[in-house]
């Protein structure tokens, strides 16, 4: 059950005519009155001998109690209900006490005798309108301060008790919704999305992962939109606004978005605080290797939101809220450098999760910079190709950001942020639809070379398994990712690690009997911290040559990021 609180109005009559009326789009069907303030209000809709003027004037009769210059410059209070998609269809009778329970919630009418004329009109199965004069029977002024929040708490027990779909409470930090004008001129023009929400994406990938104002107004540039700065006499910017090129007002003119209409912590202000925070972060850690590709990069992303997960299991709520924060970015970077097979699932679970990326509790910046690092690297190394490397390092960074947006939802549910909570559990379910496409290449070359293992071999393995995970052994042995998690333990043994302590430290490190593929987690796990190529051909071929699993530079990166016993990973 959805209330949203519309912006007030002066003219009863015209905001009539529209509930009445047959919609913008001809939806408008068998608009009548549910309830009204003392249950006898005239129907326009339903009563051929009324009309919308004789429902306007009972409805503001109190205005005449005031003298002119003392009435309400916008007397008109209008909010609507909706309910849930999937929601039974309710009857006139149930949104009549939908209606008054709303409207006393709200402070509109309290039951105390001398409340605000109102009404309710319904004209589609799905939601009411409510519709109320700002001025009591008794001339004084209505306390609907809050009036938004009052329905919400409202609503929310209005689900308990019809047995509809439970909706997340919000804390009033979720970017603001598109206004039906928005919407139905989208509609009207073929738009899937609303210019609001395009903008607000673009905006966040630009944002992802820069590191300075000019990088920031340069990237939205680069995305095709029309940026304007507010400049100060000093010349200085204080803001910005953005537009679609083809987004257009009734004159012609693009229609601009400031940061903070699109999401707060979109204002310039906000995201220079990372811009500072970065630098300083940046100027005290020490030099890592530069990263050469998007490989690299999603291997450094992998270790970075590793390290996040620590931070959320152990940190201080500011130190964790900043985290969950730049996790975002890392998702936005992840999304917009995907490959097409990635790509629309990647996307999906970036946009779910930028509402959990904000809370009341305020980030402690300056905590985050490792992730903010891996989301400035993935955007610098370019678009992955999405096979060999490119492919399995994403499945590798897939698989650790769905324990990372797993973790937030958590952390979110146990500080009671419904809507963050709800958001990231979308999140990481985009996560685990887009996994398959990006592993599937790898895993099942891994699987091959698993299967071509000679039979004492694979019982050596199995028989480390047994060593290291007693417990979880005979699940992991009969899951289908058995032979690809055999050849990567059996790369790790060539290359001098004992498996059966690598798969100890592989299982400690996060609860294992909660995951849907655990070979599949185990392998990646292994192939990073032990700094095998994610990519097995990729490793053959290059041992074929003579050479070492990964070219100087990039192993040196892969060492830096992979390691598990480095002492400054290890903080």
């Amino acid at each position: 059950m959805i209330p949203r609180i519309h912006k007030q109005g002066r003219n009863t009559v015209r905001l009539l005519a529209y509930l009445y009326g047959p919609g913008r789009r001809e939806e408008h069907t068998d608009p009548h009155l549910v309830a009204s303030f003392d249950g006898l209000a005239p129907d326009p809709g339903r009563d051929r001998s009324t009309t919308i003027v004789d429902l306007a004037q009972l409805l503001d009769e109190p205005l005449h109690l005031l003298d002119e210059d003392a009435r309400p410059t916008t007397h008109v209070w209008h909010a609507s209900v909706r309910a849930a998609p999937g929601d039974r269809t309710l009857a006139d009778t149930e949104w009549a006490d939908i209606a008054r329970r709303v409207i006393a919630a709200t402070g509109i009418d309290p039951g105390d005798g001398a409340g605000c004329r109102w009404a309710a009109v319904r004209h589609a199965d799905d939601h009411i309108h409510l519709i109320a004069t700002l001025v009591r029977e008794d001339g004084r002024r209505p306390d609907h301060h809050r009036s938004g929040k009052r329905a919400q708490t409202e609503c929310r027990q209005i689900e308990v008790d019809y047995g509809l779909h439970r909706v997340a409470a919000g804390d009033g930090t979720a970017a603001k919704r598109p206004t039906s004008a928005e919407r139905h001129k989208a509609e009207r023009l073929g738009r899937q999305r609303t210019p609001r929400e395009e903008l607000r994406e673009a905006v966040r990938r630009s944002a992802a992962g820069a590191a300075s104002e000019e990088e920031f107004f340069g990237r939205l540039a680069s995305a095709g939109l029309l940026v304007r700065r507010r400049i100060a006499p000093s010349g200085d910017t204080l803001g910005y606004t953005v537009a679609l090129p083809d987004d257009r007002n009734g004159k012609g003119e693009p229609v601009f978005y400031s940061g903070s209409k699109l999401a707060p912590d979109l204002s310039l202000p906000r995201i220079r605080e990372r811009w500072t925070t970065s630098a300083e972060a940046l100027s005290s850690e020490p030099s890592q290797p530069w990263v050469t590709g998007p490989a690299s990069a999603r291997r450094r992303a992998t270790t970075a939101a590793w390290q996040a997960l620590l931070v959320i299991d152990h940190g201080d709520d500011g130190v964790i809220a900043a985290q969950i924060a730049a996790a975002g970015e890392v998702l936005d970077a992840l999304a917009k450098t995907s490959a097409v097979h990635t790509r629309h699932e990647l996307q999906a679970a970036a946009a779910a999760f930028e509402r959990a990326s904000r809370s009341h509790v305020r980030a402690a910046c300056g905590h985050d910079h490792a992730l903010r690092q891996a989301a400035r690297d993935l955007v610098h190394s370019g678009p992955a190709l999405g096979r060999g490397e490119d492919g399995a390092t994403t499945a590798m960074v897939i698989d650790m950001l769905l324990f990372l947006t797993t973790a937030a939802a958590h952390w979110h549910a146990r500080k009671q942020h419904d809507q963050q909570a709800e958001a990231a559990h979308q999140a990481a379910a985009h996560l685990r639809a887009a996994y398959p496409a990006a592993a599937g290449h790898s895993m099942t070359l891994l699987r091959q070379q698993g299967s071509r293992l000679a039979s004492a071999r694979q019982r050596h393995h199995a028989t480390a398994v047994r060593q290291a995970l007693p417990e979880l052994a005979d699940r992991i042995l009969a899951e289908p990712g058995w032979p690809a998690l055999a050849a990567t333990l059996d790369e790790a043994r060539t290359a001098g690690h004992n498996s059966t302590d690598l798969l100890a430290q592989a299982a400690a490190r996060r609860e294992m009997d909660t995951v849907e593929r655990m070979s599949d987690v185990l392998v990646w796990r292994l192939r990073r911290m032990a700094a095998l190529p994610a990519e097995p051909l990729y490793s053959r071929s290059r041992q074929a040559r003579g050479t070492a699993a990964v070219s100087s530079p990039e192993r040196a990166a892969h060492i830096d990021i992979g390691s598990a016993n480095s002492p400054r990973r290890r903080r």
